[in-house]
């Protein structure tokens, strides 16, 4: 039940896999006002969710959204944008259930009872766009493999099989990972590594940000950091570990250097309007940024990632490709000249502000997205027109590339940056975040909304990226984790180092790492029919139970595939917190690996006691919980020793996956 229309002259963005025919006028419901504005009613019990990344809660009413993908790192409440850009909106009530995606690469606003609190106003910056308007089809849709819809699931399934499949990682990439910027040699590498071993504790991946790279240039590696490379990602690939290379968008200007040679010779790189190349800075200085728009950028851009995949590496992360702009030459030139303006003047209030105002304004300027061009099927467009889609293509430039480099074995890719359409070349993690207890609810509420836009692979710096870990907060955050399907530790320089094996009590972190990969059966397992079934493995309580109002107003639990919910515990120094039971669940207690208590809990509230050391699941009733024994890597699992937990008389048999293949 999809509807599609068209609003003036769309710049075509490729998010959609599927030919659907035009319908004429506007979607119903939607009501055209002045400066291209939309309008939709709301009742009180309208429920607005989707947006995939975006801060505030799974609901989304009651703020304003912008899509224009950002590079910021202090993701408070007030902000309106984040690094992704993904324009779908489920909204339903007890009438109707109706999803709209506003497909173009421009800024669109989502005022969702902000201005006025019954109505939801949709604003794209121009009036040209591809609109879908996708209603429930409840009409035969069940089949063994996947079965049966709500509304609120069939909107979401019909609206990931229109954007494609998505993405499919390595089974080694549902292990743990341990990042930090700052690890800036070979030594520091393995002194993890040992650490990790030292403390039997899982480890499947370490990640090398951009101290790695040759003064921060792309495909390029430090050798006096990191002599003999591939002889060391050989070295600890033995040990089953796998490196995890940061991939930048900004190519480094200078004279020697193969990728900007080439790009300037092969005309790779954006410029401005004038014709001559767009130079910006970002950690090596001045750069240019690959046109990947353009075919040809894509597949030459694409192809360089085979300097590190020769070297054994078999996993990326793409970073600061929004992109991320730390200035432009004109706009220092311009901040210079307005320095220079203050000196010897007396600085009051607003004169000093303005002063101190001239080197943030620089950074990440909307007057530089506006000043270059991109060639995009036969026109130069300017970028501003084509932002949100920028990190999409440089990740797509990979993914096409890794199908022809290594078509036989699957490869490691998530990005910032992201639009609908990208998930099938990569998943996304959540960027920048802090180490605050905020942020581990922001990380709960968010993953639901990435799972509606195809993001199935996708996790948070646990832990926290910026700012100082507690144990508490780490513990407690671990036990969010170890459901999500990317799962990494990672933070930033000049923050306490919060690797697990630093802190006292490091057994209990231990434990919680070892659970997780014993869930991975099952993790992987509702990940592959989520993905083979356009369906989501994260969601919210009402798609399951819609008809309970207490289930679709909470918002700090969630489904985990079909089998278990998880309650996770937020708040600092809490010892517990209330769990409500929609339905008969049978609560499993665990003491790291160790199933330490099954109780069986009717509906209703629940005071639930959580020790920082436990982690509780609740299994549904009619379900089952496939566990396996724990190991340090994933590719020590015998993934054929699976113990089943289950609860009351089964719906039906549990097919699980070990890769691409099904295993009753």
């Amino acid at each position: 039940m999809i509807k599609k229309y068209k609003l003036g002259e769309p710049i075509e963005t490729e998010s959609v896999v599927d030919d659907i025919e035009l319908t004429s006028g506007i979607p119903q419901g939607l009501v055209s006002g002045a400066e291209c504005t939309f309008c939709i009613e709301m009742s009180e019990d309208t429920r607005v969710y989707g947006l995939g990344e975006t801060v505030r809660g799974i609901n989304k009413r009651g703020w304003r959204y912008i899509s224009n993908c950002t590079d910021d790192s202090i993701h408070t409440e007030s902000k309106n944008s984040l690094y992704a850009a993904h324009n779908f909106l489920l909204i339903w009530n007890k009438n109707s259930t109706v999803g709209y995606y506003i497909d173009t690469p421009e800024k669109v606003e989502f005022d969702i009872g902000y201005s006025e609190s019954d109505k939801l106003f949709i604003r794209p910056e121009s009036p040209n766009a591809y609109i879908y308007e996708i209603t429930p089809d409840l009409s035969g849709n069940t089949s063994e493999e996947c079965g049966t819809d709500s509304p609120l699931a069939s909107v979401v399934r019909q609206f990931r099989h229109i954007i494609g499949k998505s993405y499919i990682p390595p089974l080694f990439a549902f292990g743990y990972g341990q990042s930090r910027w700052g690890y800036k040699s070979r030594e520091d590498i393995l002194s993890v590594i040992t650490e990790y071993e030292d403390a039997d504790i899982p480890l499947d991946s370490v990640y090398l940000d951009i101290d790695y790279m040759d003064a921060f240039k792309d495909f390029t590696i430090n050798e006096s950091a990191y002599p003999n490379f591939e002889d060391f990602v050989k070295s600890v690939k033995e040990k089953n570990i796998h490196l995890i290379p940061i991939i930048d968008a900004g190519v480094k200007i200078e004279d020697g250097y193969d990728v900007y040679e080439e790009g300037i010779k092969n005309d790779h790189f954006c410029k401005k309007e004038d014709g001559t190349p767009f130079v910006a800075a970002v950690w090596p200085g001045r750069v240019h940024f690959p046109d990947f728009f353009k075919p040809e950028t894509r597949e030459w851009f694409g192809e360089k990632y085979s300097f590190l995949l020769d070297k054994g590496i078999d996993g990326f992360w793409n970073d600061m490709n929004e992109p991320a702009i730390f200035y432009s030459e004109d706009g220092l030139r311009e901040a210079f000249d307005k320095i220079r303006s203050f000196e010897g003047k007396n600085l009051d209030i607003n004169s000093f502000f303005e002063f101190a105002g001239i080197i943030d304004s620089i950074k990440n300027s909307p007057k530089d997205y506006k000043s270059f061009y991109h060639e995009y099927k036969g026109k130069k467009i300017r970028h501003d027109k084509l932002h949100n889609l920028y990190g999409y293509m440089m990740t797509r430039a990979a993914g096409e590339a890794f199908e022809k480099l290594c078509s036989d074995r699957r490869i490691l890719m998530f990005s910032r940056a992201s639009y609908i359409g990208m998930h099938r070349y990569g998943g996304v993690w959540t960027g920048d975040n802090q180490s605050w207890w905020s942020h581990l609810l922001l990380n709960i509420q968010q993953l639901p909304g990435l799972n509606m836009c195809g993001f199935l692979y996708s996790g948070a710096d646990t832990g926290g990226f910026g700012a100082d870990c507690t144990e508490d907060l780490l513990l407690r955050w671990l036990a969010v984790s170890i459901f999500t399907p990317l799962f990494r530790n990672h933070s930033a320089m000049g923050t306490r180092q919060q690797e697990v094996y630093r802190f006292p009590h490091k057994d209990w972190m231990r434990g919680i790492i070892r659970l997780r990969y014993a869930l991975i059966p099952y993790l992987y397992s509702e990940f592959m029919k989520a993905a083979l079934c356009e369906d989501m493995l994260i969601r919210p309580l009402s798609f399951v139970y819609m008809d309970d109002e207490r289930a679709c107003d909470t918002e700090d639990q969630l489904l985990i595939g079909d089998s278990i919910m998880i309650a996770p515990v937020y708040t600092q120094n809490a010892a517990g917190r209330t769990v409500y039971l929609p339905e008969p669940m049978n609560m499993l207690r665990f003491d790291g690996d160790r199933l330490i208590e099954e109780k069986e809990l009717p509906p209703g509230d629940h005071y639930i006691s959580i020790p920082l050391k436990e982690v509780v699941i609740f299994l549904r009733n009619g379900h089952v919980l496939p566990l396996t024994k724990p190991a340090n890597t994933t590719a020590e699992l015998d993934l054929n020793d699976v113990t089943y937990v289950c609860y009351g008389a089964l719906e039906d048999s549990y097919k699980w996956y070990r890769d691409e293949n099904a295993h009753p």
